[in-house]
Formats: structure tokens, C-alpha cells, sequence
């Protein structure tokens, strides 16, 4: 059978797919017996292997994870004929540009993000092939799965995420909320003041307007849209909101 016909694809591991769909219990995922080009230059690749994930979280790669799939009881993917490759390529690494193994990012190693590719055997011969595989044919693809959830299954949508509208979005009404106020860096240099209706207003060294323009918090992280057009960016770590380099306070 050709691998232009989608009729082997369209039956892959249809009850998988239903389990791993519904698992609202937290139980491991293992895709088994695949060829794992996991990008990381220790493990590097492996045939007949094992990728086993919870939730999000990948926990174990290699070869053997499947003996103790029935004691976990695990949901079980066979990937037979299949090449499993990280689903975010790590471009830098793949030029041959990360002098450490700590700098490499979307490796499938253990206690990364469970972001990965299905792809049958002929169409991955390395990452690149996977990925352009996706992009190119993904009625091929037997499966994406981004965070631990199935993206693409069977060369079908099942799960796409609404991607975020395209545009500056409106500014939230961020009364009542804690992070409202001014915050001030440890040296009394910066104090940027957060306002409800998503502006700020930035003194440095006593020169009060240095900066302007409108703020989105989206979880821990802030985003800065200066009125002068730049774009930037700070991150809430408990109390602390550390932004260009500044580490602030409430004031």
C-alpha cells in the first residue's frame, strides 16, 4: 500500500485516541515500539523505544517502558512502523549552534513539555523531514500532540486550539486587581505605575513620563506596548516584578 493512501492512516489507534480524549484521571500515556529522534544530544535517537507522558510532563524515553504499562495502567499507543520527533524544532541545535546539552530547548527528554510528532518511518527520515512532513502532507500524520493533548490524529483535526486574534487586543478592566499600583526597583530608580484601565506610566531617576502606553497580563507575564511603538515585556515572580533587567516592588 502507497503512503499517499489515507485508508491505513484513517484507522490509527482509533480507541487511543477516545482514551487519551478522555482521560480526565491522569493516566500515563505510553506510545510504544516507535523509532524516537529525541534531539538530545545524550540520548540522541532510538529504535523500538518507548515514550511514556502525564499530562503535560514527559516522564520517560527508551526502550522498555512497556513492561510495566499493565501495573500503570497505562493508555497504550502502538507505533509500529512510526517516528516519533519533537514537535518543536529547535532550530539553533539543529545548525549544529548549542554548545551544552542544558541549552538545547523541545527535546523530547524526560521532564520537558510532551509536544511530538507522529510520522510513519519513510516520511522522517530526520527531524526536518518530520516537520516539513506535518506541514506539507499532514493527512499522513498519525498523530500531534502539544502539551499532551492530540492536536492532529489520523491526518484529522481534533483538538486545534483557537489561536490568539491577530491585532492589540482591548485593554481588560483590571480594577480590584493587586498588581494595580506602582511598583518601584530596589534602588528607587524606576517607578512604573500600573493603572486599572491598562496603561503605565514609567519615572526614571526623578524624570517623571520617561515611558508610556498600555499593559496586558496574561497569567505571570506582562506585556508593554510603548506609545513610541517598542514592545516589551516583564514577568511577576511572587511579590517581585522584574522587568529590563529591574527587580520591583509595590510601592
Amino acid at each position: 500500500m502507497g503512503i499517499t493512501d489515507t485508508t491505513v492512516t484513517a484507522g490509527w489507534n482509533p480507541e487511543a485516541l477516545d482514551e487519551i480524549l478522555s482521560n480526565d484521571e491522569g493516566r500515563p500515556v505510553l506510545f510504544t515500539n516507535a523509532r524516537i529522534l529525541t534531539m538530545d544530544p545524550l540520548i540522541g535517537t532510538m529504535t523500538g523505544a518507548d515514550l511514556l507522558f502525564v499530562g503535560s510532563l514527559l516522564v520517560g524515553v527508551g526502550p522498555g517502558i512497556i513492561t510495566a504499562a499493565g501495573d500503570d495502567n497505562a493508555i497504550v499507543v502502538d507505533c509500529t512502523g512510526m517516528t516519533i520527533a519533537p514537535a518543536v524544532v529547535d532550530t539553533v541545535a539543529l545548525a549544529g549552534g548549542r554548545g551544552h546539552r542544558s541549552e538545547y530547548v523541545a527535546t523530547l527528554a524526560p521532564g520537558n513539555t510532551t509536544d511530538f510528532l507522529v510520522v510513519p518511518d519513510v516520511l522522517a527520515a530526520d527531524v526536518p523531514s518530520a516537520v516539513i512532513a506535518l506541514l506539507t502532507r499532514p493527512e499522513q500524520i498519525r498523530a500531534l500532540v502539544a502539551a499532551g493533548r492530540p492536536v492532529l490524529w489520523a491526518g484529522t483535526y481534533v483538538g486545534r486550539a483557537t489561536a490568539p486574534e491577530a491585532g492589540t487586543p482591548a485593554a481588560a478592566d483590571l480594577t480590584g486587581s493587586p498588581r494595580v499600583g506602582v511598583w518601584i526597583d530596589r534602588h528607587d530608580f524606576l517607578h512604573q505605575e500600573l493603572t486599572a484601565d491598562g496603561r503605565y506610566d514609567e519615572t526614571r531617576g526623578g524624570r517623571p513620563h520617561a515611558y508610556q502606553g498600555q499593559y496586558w497580563i496574561d497569567g505571570d507575564r506582562i506585556d508593554y506596548l510603548d506609545d513610541l511603538g517598542f514592545w516589551a515585556y516583564g514577568e511577576f515572580q511572587g511579590d517581585e516584578l522584574h522587568h529590563a533587567g529591574y527587580v520591583m516592588k509595590l510601592g
